[in-house]
């Protein structure tokens, strides 16, 4: 069944009304930030300066690309700024939109919402900078959803990784400290007696502390934080 949303037909973030065709009943949700030097990444570049935490960044946004590409579910990239023409989200994989609200809770359930209004029944939202994810994860996330209600990927540093759902729940994206070790053990009180399912434990990348014993990221740090595997 065709819906009508809003789609942003030449990447110039100038949308206008289209019928939209749901391939799945499953919808993935990527939260990108627009890579810009001294913007992405500050918490990292706090260490490895504002080039190497972009350099890294753009890595990252490939791997994402990489690992979602193939998923057989509708995906959806929602930048932080503006929508941009010609990079590597190609249309043809990926619906674009803007995220909408004054903090990231408020513009996850936005998110959400607009999804499930547009006809899906499952829906999971996942940063652009993971690199420890695979499309198996993913995958398995969704097989999850099938017989649960939430699912959750919790991060090594106290946040998540990935969230799922079938339907929203409001508390899950109101009263949090975004970007502290807290978020999880708070969200996971708001599901308490829902049916959640959880998913292995796995690092992200916020601080150089997270990646400097992974060899793939060598290549971008400066020589003196280079560890020379």
């Amino acid at each position: 069944m065709g819906i009508l949303g809003l789609k942003s037909t030449d990447d110039s973030g100038d949308e206008s009304e289209v019928f939209h065709f749901p391939t799945s009943k499953n919808a993935l949700i990527i939260f990108t930030r627009n890579p810009e030097l001294g913007k992405c990444k500050t918490r990292l570049a706090a260490t490895v300066g504002d080039q190497a935490a972009l350099d890294i960044y753009k890595f990252l946004l490939q791997h994402t690309v990489a690992v979602t590409k193939d998923l057989k579910v509708d995906k959806f990239v929602y930048y932080s700024v503006e929508l941009r023409k010609g990079d590597r989200w190609n249309s043809e994989n990926y619906q674009k939109k803007v995220q909408q609200g004054d903090d990231l809770g408020i513009r996850m359930q936005n998110a959400f919402a607009e999804v499930f209004k547009l006809g899906y029944e499952r829906a999971i939202i996942i940063g652009s900078d993971m690199y420890d994810m695979d499309m198996a994860d993913l995958e398995e996330a969704f097989d999850k959803l099938q017989d649960h209600n939430f699912v959750i990927g919790p991060a090594e540093d106290g946040g998540y990784y990935l969230l799922g759902m079938k339907n929203i729940k409001a508390e899950v994206f109101q009263n949090k400290e975004w970007g502290t070790a807290t978020v999880l053990k708070n969200t996971l009180a708001d599901l308490d007696g829902e049916k959640l399912a959880l998913l292995k434990e796995k690092n992200d990348v916020d601080f150089y502390e997270d990646i400097k014993e992974i060899e793939v990221f060598q290549q971008f740090l400066p020589s003196h934080l280079d560890n020379k595997f």
